[in-house]
This record gives structure tokens, sequence and C-alpha cells, in this order.
């Protein structure tokens, strides 16, 4: 552990191989950061940045909420699930990623839908080398705030990113499974293994060290056991509590991570080798993944996120909510009430795990707040309707407080066309990232706060 008297951001505890930054204690003090109008603010936490990113579109008729104002009493279907957290988000409308349109390119709405989605660029169509889209929004933010956390960005997923081959109508596979782009060139792979994650987060050793560690097995909390003992000692109660509580949950993550290995071994006949640490569940693995976001957040080890629960153009199945068909393919509806309402399951079990991610952050205290109101996450699609492959009108919601400078709980309607790029500029500006030009923004949105 930092010998230094004072207990702050950068206190971690250490061990064999591992790295453990700390939750927001009320030791550490507060801090000065922008508000609403430019007025500084005391606040116990940084601003935090989430993009959640679904694919294929939404069917609109489960998604609507009516006329512009406070949400409405009763949600529309997909947005059901998230009832108890109804008065920290907004439903943004008008929002459009125009560079995600052809522009004269033909085919590959896909393709262009995610790759433009944070970057905000027209991504070049090529299936092979000389890939070309912009430096993501995600980015920006982790290259100007970057040093202030151990990890600069978060990148993370169910479906693996793919660097090589075409897609979607003559463009690389890179564009629609990429989310995050650190220049026009390089993309942000994503990490789909929880394990990996996890070890990301909290490992900082050798190989070896793990491996050491691995064969003692012993838990990240084990080895940083007297670090923790002479931390607790200089602590009030309500922060031994607080801390409590953080390596509780950090142990249960751990035990659950091992659980979905093992459980992934078991399925696979014998002999075949399953990666360690991904559940056969979609549901578990959408959820060890809020759950290592949410710690990620709450120890301050990065304040950008990208999570893709699934790459644009996604034909996975959802027989586990009787959707036996490829979601993309039931996408291209043609307005069949049947596949119309399977588009709706999907919906529905999307914003579920999102509902799960936010009702998490709320549950972590900060301070006066919560995790939820010092942060800012987006969730949306860089389709609007998967059959008619729209890039305007997107749906977009918008949840969390951003440290007093968001009001949420209301629909907040735009003009046709404006730039989902005004959000992204708008929302780096609440994190200190100003002077910014992202694709065709012209500037903040209104009413945000």
């Amino acid at each position: 552990m930092h010998r230094d008297l004072a207990v702050t951001r950068r206190t971690v505890l250490k061990g064999l191989g591992v790295t453990m930054a700390l939750p927001w204690l009320e030791a550490m003090g507060v801090q000065t950061s922008w508000a609403a109008g430019n007025t500084p603010v005391k606040q116990a936490a940084p601003n935090r940045l989430a993009i959640v990113y679904v694919p294929n579109g939404v069917n609109y008729d489960g998604w609507r909420v009516g006329a512009e104002g406070s949400l409405p009493s009763k949600l529309p279907a997909i947005l059901r699930p998230l009832e108890r957290v109804k008065s920290d988000f907004s439903i943004l409308k008008g929002l459009t990623a125009d560079k995600a349109r052809a522009h004269g390119d033909g085919g590959g709405d896909h393709a262009r839908a995610m790759a433009a989605f944070l970057t905000g660029a027209q991504p070049r169509k090529t299936d092979g080398a000389n890939i070309r889209a912009g430096i993501s929004a995600d980015q920006l933010a982790a290259a100007r705030i970057g040093d202030r956390t151990r990890l600069a960005s978060l990148e993370i997923g169910t479906e693996a990113s793919r660097l090589a081959g075409g897609c979607d109508s003559g463009y690389s596979c890179v564009y629609q499974s990429n989310i995050s782009w650190r220049s026009e060139s390089q993309p942000m792979p994503k990490e789909v293994n929880p394990q990996l994650v996890f070890e990301r987060l909290f490992g900082s050793g050798t190989d070896a060290e793990r491996a050491r560690r691995d064969a003692a097995r012993k838990s990240v909390l084990d080895v940083v056991r007297d670090d923790y003992r002479e931390l607790n000692v200089r602590l009030g109660r309500g922060d031994q509590m607080k801390l409590d509580e953080y390596f509780t949950a950090v142990r249960e993550l751990e035990q659950r991570i091992a659980r979905s290995a093992q459980d992934a071994r078991k399925a696979l006949p014998p002999g075949v080798r399953a990666p360690s640490g991904i559940p056969q569940s979609l549901e578990d693995h959408l959820r060890l993944l809020a759950d290592l976001a949410v710690l990620a957040f709450q120890t301050d080890t990065t304040r950008v996120c990208t999570f893709v629960f699934a790459n644009e153009g996604s034909n996975r199945a959802y027989p586990f909510i009787n959707v036996r068909e490829g979601h993309h393919a039931l996408s291209h509806h043609g307005n069949s009430p049947e596949k119309l309402a399977k588009i709706q399951d999907i919906n529905v079990f999307h914003s579920t795990q999102l509902a799960y991610f936010l009702e998490k952050m709320k549950s972590v205290k900060e301070g006066d707040g919560t995790l939820l109101d010092h942060s800012m996450v987006v969730y949306g699609s860089g389709n609007g309707d998967g059959d008619r492959h729209n890039h305007d009108d997107l749906p977009i919601l918008l949840a969390g407080r951003g440290c007093g400078t968001l009001r949420p709980g209301r629909h907040v309607v735009y003009q046709r066309e404006t730039p989902l790029n005004n959000l992204w500029v708008s929302l780096l500006n609440r994190m200190d990232i100003r002077d910014v030009q992202l694709g065709d923004s012209t500037g903040e949105l209104k009413k945000l706060a």
C-alpha cells in the first residue's frame, strides 16, 4: 500500500500479482469539478462515462414514450424493466448518426452503424487493408483524462471483436464488431472473458506471480490482507463498513466467475476445453461484465467504459426467451407482427440487463449520492428500425445525473437530424473535456440539465 498519511484516490492495496484500487471513502475528502452552467462544485467522485450498445435497432412500438416532458406513468414495453430507475434516465428523441448512412457507398448499414456511432466518421468501404474510421468519443475522453486512472478506458462485450475479413456488403468485419477507436485505423478490441477483465482490474504482477496465486487457490483478497489491515485501522467506522462491503462484492464476483468457468467445462464433451470464465448463459455473461464495469467505476480504476451487448448485425438466437430465430434475420421483419413481437422480446431482454446495470450502480453509495448520480450512461443503437436500416431518430437512453449536470426522468425531443455527435460533445464537456470536434457535431445539446 502507498504509505502516505492521507488516504487518496491513488491509495491501493497490493499483494502477489494484485493491485487493488479502493472505492470512494470519506477519508478521501471531496474534489472540485464542473457542473451545469460552468459552475465549479464540490463532489465526492469524478464524472464517469459508459456507452452501452445494442445491435439491429428496436421495435419502435415498444420504445416510444409519447409527448415531450416527464416520462409517462406507464412505460412502454421495452422500457418497463427500468421502472425502478425511472427517475434516473431520460429518453432522447431525434438524434441522427448521419455518417452511418450510405452517402454513395451502397449497402453496409450494420458496419457503418457501429463504426460511426461514437466516431461520427464515415468508415472507408474496404473488406481488407486500409481501414479507416475516426477517433471515438470514449477514446477522446481516455486521451484527455486517462492518466488520472490506472486504466485509461475499459472495452467489454459478449461477442469478440474481429480485426480481419469481410462481413457486410464489402465492409471489413472490423467495423461492425468494434465501437471504440483510438485512431482512424486503430480499433480498441473489447474483452469478452470476465475472468480476463477481472485480472485487468485487479492483477498487476507477472504471469509467474499470477500462476503462483492460482496454484495456491488464493483470492485477490487473501494476498492484499496485510495492506487491508493497515488501512482499516486508519479509517472511521463508516469507511470500515464501506470497505467491508466492497471486499464482499469482489469475493462474490470472483466466486461467480469461477463457477461460470466450471459450468462451461461441464457442458462440453470430454476432452474439449472451454475458454475459462465465459458463462454458458448470456444473462450471466452480461451481468458479470456489468458487475465488473461497476467495480471499475467504483474504484476509479477507469472513468470510461464501452459495453457492447452484441455486435452490430448479430444473428444470435435467444432460445431462453423462446426466440429461436437469429436476431438479424428477425430484424428484417417486413412489418410481420410475429417477427416484431420477437424483436420486442429481445429488446426487453436487453433492457432488463440494462436495468440490472443501472440498479447496481445506484446501490453504490458515494458521499451524499450514488455511483449512478456521478455517472453518465448512454444506451442505444446505431440503427433505428432494423428493417429500414434508418439512422435518424435513433433509440437513445441517457441515464445518471452526471454529478449534477444532467436532469433525468424526462422525454427530451430534438429537431430531426440533430447530430448524435452533439450528445457526445455535451457529455465530454461534463467531464471537463472541451474544445473537441467530433464528426458533424454543431455544438452542445440543449435541455439536458
